[in-house]
Formats: C-alpha cells, structure tokens, sequence
C-alpha cells in the first residue's frame, strides 16, 4: 500500500453511495442469578426468553450468531461446596450450554481484591479441560487497581496455558479493568444485582468498512460513522425495548462494532489510513470510531468502543505475522479506545511474573482514564517467539508469537 497521510485527503462528502452491510446481531445476553439447586431450570428459562427475542430479530432481517446466559460471580453459588462438587456444578453448566446451543459464562473469579482466591484454583481447573464456558476475574475498579487480583489472575493464566491443549483454555478468560456489569460480550460479561436483565450486542465492523470506503476525511468522517451506527443500533434497540418483559429488564446496547473473520476491524481501519493496520494514522483511526460509538444515542452498556482482537480478525492476525504492530503498540491505542488486548499469543516460557506486569499496564491504563478494558493473554506452551501457534478453535485463526 502507498503511504499518504489521512490529514491531507479532501473532502469526501460528494462520494457515490456504497451498497450497504446490514450488521449481525454478535449476542443476544440474558443475565441471572442462579442458585445451586434450581439453575438448571433457571438456564433453561433463560434460553427460552432468548430464543423469542432472536426470532424477533430474525424477522426484521437481522442474523443474529449468538445467545448468551451470564451468571453473577459463580464463588457466590459454589460457596460452601468442596471443590470436586463446585467443578462438577460449574461443568453441569457448561454441558447445558451445549445441549441448549446458548454460550454461558460464569462471571468473575475474584470481584474484589480481598477475595478468596481459592476461586481462582477452582476456575483454573475447570478452563484446563475442554469448555465453552467463559469466565473472567476483575483487576481495577472503582475502588482502584487490584494489585493481589492481578497476581492471581497471572498465575491462573500461566496455570491454564500449561494445562490446557495448545494453551487454548484461555480463549475462555480476561482479566478484565473498569467493566460494568450486563457487557453482552465474552469473556467479561456478568450480572450483579437480583434482576433478571438481557443486553444486545452487534458485530459492525462491516458498516465501518463501508464508511470508510466513502469518506476517509478525519473532519468528517465521524459524523458519517455515527450516523451510520445509529441506524442499526436504534433499531436493534427498538426490537429489544419491546421484547423487554417485567420479568426480563432491557439493560442496553453495546454499539462496539465487533469484528470476527473477514468482517474486518482492521480492514476498516487500513481503508481509512490507506496503509497497513498500525501505521501512522491508526490511531487516529480508532479515536475516530471510538467517537463514532460513543455519540450513537442508545442505552449503552460494555466498551461502546473499539474492539481489536488479534485472533479474530482476519487482517489483524496477518499483520501481527508481519510485525505492523505489537503488544506495546494496541496499550497505546488503547489509550483512544477500548482495545486491550484481547487474543494476544505470548511464548509459552513467558511465566506468571511477567503475565502479571503485562495486566499491571491495562489495569493502570484503565483505571487513568476510567475506561472499561481487557486483556486476553494466550502463552502457548512448548512454542517460543516465531514460531506458529496451534490452536484448534474455529473461532481463532493461528500465527506467529511475537
């Protein structure tokens, strides 16, 4: 690609319209706090309520990909259970999921950082084995940065890409800083409170392409953006408010324009800049998104920012092979938006200490700006910088560990 800078471009307000991409529906998340004795019967209502709101959706032609059932923090239902009766609970869950065809998480190991963190031993157990379940484990909030969490959350995910094959448990755990609750996307999601609530979120990185493709003007091409996004999340938000019942609270929208394979984020990005994705301009470019979706005037809930997972993104993990852009180079982009570091490969020798200051850097970027991150570690065991990573997960593609 040639290099030219995003400030010099003219005015492309005259461009001819492009054909539009209609977004899919990532997740449907219902939100419930589920008991030990009943939550079989609590899920399987869960899902129910979530299969009628994706036919609702189904009927104004939006795809929808996902349904999803998040639980409150599951030390709260597996206290007082030994260890072997809590991991049998927790796969009882994830076996459920499966058979209802709905992706289930289980919420964070630790909320706070004088928690037990005998939690964390029992969730690295469990995301050893094959799961589908996702879980997380809070390390700054609005009490501060969670110094302890941070060391516990390290050790659990060293743990986990030991244990696990190929080191793919961890695609199932964040680490996540500054998250609300009802986050209808995974791994951070969870519920806090008694009601039962459900969130919306889309997969839009398809609508950005198609801006971007008509206006790459840094003055202007926000407000194109915005205007674009609103279109889609007012009416997912519409279709939502009326599914809402006494019993199923709407707690909002994440306009966050989700990216997964082909249906590119980073794509979008290098039609704006012209160059490859973490060239100069990037982050301009994802200021200008996190902008976008942070001015759609819905209820907003979880990042309503700018996702970037390096695995999930079919030119993003190309360019991570070829070295455009690096672990230090999403923390500063992060700074503009709510990146993270979501799908980042790491040696498999890289150990529990320095995992702990990589999650030290989100955390204290999160908790400065009081902005909602994440961070997805995935240390490979047995395979060091350069070499390919292995997993077997249809939703991962494989590269190079930097």
């Amino acid at each position: 690609m040639t290099r030219r800078s995003v400030l010099a471009l003219p005015l492309a307000a005259a461009a001819a319209p492009a054909t539009e991409t209609m977004p899919k529906v990532r997740a449907i998340t219902a939100f419930v706090n589920v008991d030990p004795q009943t939550f079989d019967r609590q899920i399987r209502e869960a899902v129910a309520f979530l299969s009628a709101v994706r036919d609702r959706y189904r009927a104004v032609g939006f795809d929808v990909e996902t349904i999803r059932v998040a639980t409150q923090p599951f030390p709260q239902y597996t206290a007082g259970l030994s260890h072997d009766a809590a991991l049998e609970m927790l796969r009882h869950i994830d076996e459920l999921g499966i058979k209802l065809g709905c992706m289930t998480a289980i919420g964070p190991a630790m909320s706070h950082d004088a928690d037990d963190p005998k939690a964390v031993d029992l969730l690295a157990d469990f995301l050893a084995k094959p799961a589908k379940t996702n879980a997380c484990l809070v390390t700054a909030s609005d009490a501060g940065i969670h110094w302890n969490a941070i060391r516990q959350a390290a050790r659990l995910i060293d743990s986990v890409g030991r244990r696990s094959a190929h080191g793919q448990g961890n695609l199932n755990f964040a680490a996540i800083s500054m998250l609300k609750p009802h986050c209808p996307f995974y791994p951070g999601a969870y519920n806090a409170g008694a009601a039962k609530a459900f969130s919306v979120g889309l997969e839009g990185a398809g609508v950005v392409i198609d801006v971007f493709k008509r206006d790459r003007d840094p003055r202007t091409a926000g407000t194109a953006l915005t205007a674009a996004l609103t279109k889609y999340a007012q009416q997912a938000e519409t279709i939502a408010m009326k599914a809402a019942t006494p019993a199923w609270t709407y707690a909002g929208l994440d306009p966050t324009p989700a990216p997964l394979g082909e249906v590119s984020i980073g794509r979008a990005i290098e039609t704006f800049t012209g160059n490859a994705f973490g060239a100069p301009g990037t982050m301009t470019a994802a200021r200008i998104i996190t902008a976008a979706v942070q001015s759609v005037p819905v209820k907003r809930v979880g990042y309503s920012g700018l996702m970037v997972p390096v695995l999930e993104d079919a030119v993003l993990v190309r360019r991570w092979a070829e070295r455009t852009f690096t672990r230090d180079s999403l923390l500063a982009y992060s700074a503009v938006c709510a990146g993270g570091l979501d799908t980042v490969p790491l040696p498999g020798d890289i150990g529990h200490e320095q995992i702990a200051e990589i999650l030290s850097d989100v955390a204290s970027l999160a908790h400065k700006w009081q902005k909602p991150l994440a961070a997805r570690l995935l240390p490979v065991p047995g395979r060091k910088s350069g070499e390919q990573t292995e997993f077997e997960d249809s939703r991962m593609a494989n590269t190079l560990i930097q």
